[in-house]
């Protein structure tokens, strides 16, 4: 609780290092990947920045996905790539790194910062992206990440919540896991992962959504800044990709999801969109209003205007910090107050750990105590259900 706020933070992270992994690997995995150890890489920064000491941890990587970062940097106003150019990691917003082991191996760290911050609730994004080129292996990582966060969240079940992986790669095993870790305490949703220009409306994954409703589970979108969509088209330039790169592919989320009809073929299924922004869905909800009439293209039997798939109840958007209180100040009156949920980022470069809750709440004299209140904890009480 911060200044008499409980606060529920819908947007952090964890990514589990090879060596927090490894107890939970299968062995399929141990068997079928005799060189296991060879498909690691060393650890030097940390995930808000920090420089790490030897001995290093390690993550596992069998090979880079398809995306923007791969490619030299190009500073804009200039022909291409400067000789030898590579990216710098990003600058870190907070005011002192998160504690090491928060965003990897140990619950008691991230729950001391927590406390520091105010926070009640985490809400954690993980990391699945091992690219290992056998679909069946891939998925077993999956499966081990959650048979890991079931012991990491296990340590207080009630504060740190998460997500089941569901992927195109086995809607069966998919399913499987729903059912598996669906009435847990820690599992409030599920997470698509698709391949590249795999679509979130494709009628394949209706198996997934029935048993997320099923389960009382919401679905996120989280986007990436790596192989996200329009990753083709930047120019090769850094600062471009990561101004677009999540707000566009939230906005093709939103579309393809209401779209296609998903938000009436399973009624009680709730969708939002984490550390994607809010300011431009008051102009994406006239826009596709617009373009339905006039381009079609969605779903024959859409029982709402695209609009009303936002406002209705059943749609949720965490904000990020730089778009301020006067956009949240517009964005309530535009849409409602049911809709934003706060987001910190922790314990990426982008949080500003550990003052993150406090400068949120700097907003209330632009919103109101009530829109706050639902701003901090209430919406992503509807959200994700009661911690």
């Amino acid at each position: 609780m911060r200044n008499g706020y409980k606060v529920y933070d819908a947007d952090t992270h964890i990514r589990p290092s090879a060596e927090s992994l490894r107890p939970y690997l299968s062995d399929r995995i141990l068997q079928g990947i005799p060189d296991l150890d060879e498909n690691r890489e060393e650890i030097h920064v940390g995930m808000a920045g920090e420089k790490r000491e030897p001995p290093y941890r390690h993550w596992y990587r069998f090979r880079w996905n398809e995306g923007w970062s791969k490619s030299p940097p190009r500073f804009l106003g200039e022909a291409g790539p400067r000789k030898d150019a590579r990216r710098h990691f990003q600058t870190f917003m907070g005011v002192k790194f998160p504690t090491e082991g928060g965003g990897d191996y140990d619950p008691a760290v991230r729950l001391r910062d927590m406390d520091t911050e105010g926070v009640d609730v985490h809400f954690i994004v993980h990391t699945c992206n091992i690219g290992h080129p056998d679909t069946d292996m891939e998925m077993e990582f999956v499966y081990a990440q959650h048979r890991f966060l079931n012991d990491f969240c296990g340590r207080d079940p009630h504060r740190l919540k998460t997500c089941i992986i569901v992927s195109p790669l086995s809607v069966e095993g998919s399913v499987a896991e729903i059912r598996r870790w669906g009435a847990s305490p820690w599992a409030v949703a599920v997470q698509p992962k698709l391949p590249i220009d795999y679509p979130i409306d494709h009628p394949d994954l209706h198996p997934i959504w029935a048993a997320a409703q099923e389960a009382g589970l919401c679905v996120i979108h989280h986007s990436l800044s790596s192989g996200y969509p329009g990753y083709r088209d930047l120019w090769g330039n850094p600062f471009i990709g990561r101004c677009a790169s999540h707000p566009w592919a939230a906005m093709r989320a939103v579309a393809a999801f209401f779209g296609a009809g998903l938000m009436d073929r399973y009624p009680k299924l709730r969708y939002g969109i984490l550390e994607s922004g809010f300011g431009w869905l008051p102009f994406w909800s006239r826009r596709m209003d617009d373009q339905v009439v006039y381009l079609g293209y969605v779903a024959d039997d859409l029982q709402k205007k695209m609009s009303e798939y936002l406002t209705d109840g059943r749609f949720f958007a965490a904000i990020e910090q730089h778009e301020g209180a006067d956009m949240a100040k517009h964005f309530n009156d535009f849409m409602g107050d049911h809709l934003l949920m706060f987001g910190s980022d922790y314990p990426h470069a982008e949080s500003r750990f550990p003052e993150s809750a406090d400068r949120v709440l700097k907003w209330e004299q632009a919103i109101g105590r009530e829109a706050m209140t639902k701003l901090m904890w209430d919406n992503a009480v509807r959200f994700f259900g009661e911690p």
